[in-house]
């Protein structure tokens, strides 16, 4: 039972064995495809994990930077200091777009950033601290730049986490349920066709043997009228009875005689 739920409810014919190995080539190389794609998500996976492990390592240093240059800011410059920034601000010069990059199939989302025009605010704390306003910014776009890094890289691991799991799910089921099962298909087709020639072989020589005895009872019919055909003439011309005829015919034949008129 276990045999029959592995295999395909098919009739066994020379089409659908073929139609079974075409499938089964399918499969074979759809399963090489998927492997050789989730090895690459694989590898693709393991870099991306690298870098964020880099990037978190990384982005505790610059965020502390950065948080201590807002101190140094707030100390030299004062707490007013937010307002000031704030008034002189228009429009963000910082920004973020995203675009996807294809690997092995899959669509990974990347964030970048860029600058939208010229910082106009340079000017800022200009009466005092300006100088350590200058570094704060500088120090805070490179957190930024940091931010969008890990953004984008935890994104595509996201992704790449999703299309690892589906991808491997595929090859599991083509490896472990499909291909047994069209192979046990193919092995029950080819079981059932040789059965099938052998009744076949088996049918032709029950004919053949049915032809050759039959042949042998029409001989040995056509030689008995023969024989009656001729022990009658003898009867006729020796006037004997049709009996002693025939003992005189098998006594000639026991001598390899001819019989004489």
């Amino acid at each position: 039972m276990s045999g029959q739920s592995q295999r395909l409810n098919v009739v066994p014919t020379v089409t659908m064995l073929g139609i079974m190995k075409a499938r089964l080539v399918g499969a074979t190389r759809g399963h090489a495809l998927l492997k050789k794609k989730s090895d690459a998500l694989t590898v693709q996976f393991r870099q991306i994990l690298k870098k964020i492990v880099s990037t978190k390592e990384s982005m505790g240093d610059i965020m502390k930077t950065s948080s201590f240059a807002l101190t140094e800011v707030k100390y030299v410059a004062g707490e007013n200091i937010k307002h000031t920034v704030l008034e002189n601000v228009q429009n963000a010069s910082l920004k973020v777009r995203s675009r996807q990059e294809n690997v092995a199939g899959v669509k990974l989302p990347k964030f970048e950033y860029f600058t939208d025009g010229e910082t106009k605010n340079n000017l800022t704390g200009l009466a005092r601290g300006g100088q350590q306003v200058q570094l704060c910014r500088a120090a805070y776009v490179k957190a930024i730049e940091v931010l969008v890094e890990l953004a984008s890289l935890q994104t595509s691991f996201l992704t790449l986490d999703e299309a690892i799991k589906t991808t491997n799910r595929r090859v599991n089921a083509l490896e472990n349920v499909v291909k047994p099962r069209l192979e046990n298909t193919i092995t029950y087709i080819k079981g059932e066709l040789d059965e099938l020639e052998r009744e076949d072989f088996f049918r032709l020589k029950k004919i053949q043997g049915y032809k050759k005895r039959e042949i042998e009872r029409q001989l040995a019919t056509a030689k008995l009228f023969a024989e009656e055909q001729f022990a009658e003439k003898v009867s006729l011309k020796k006037g004997i009875s049709k009996n002693s005829a025939h003992s005189l015919l098998s006594a000639a034949a026991e001598k390899d005689e001819d019989i004489i008129f």
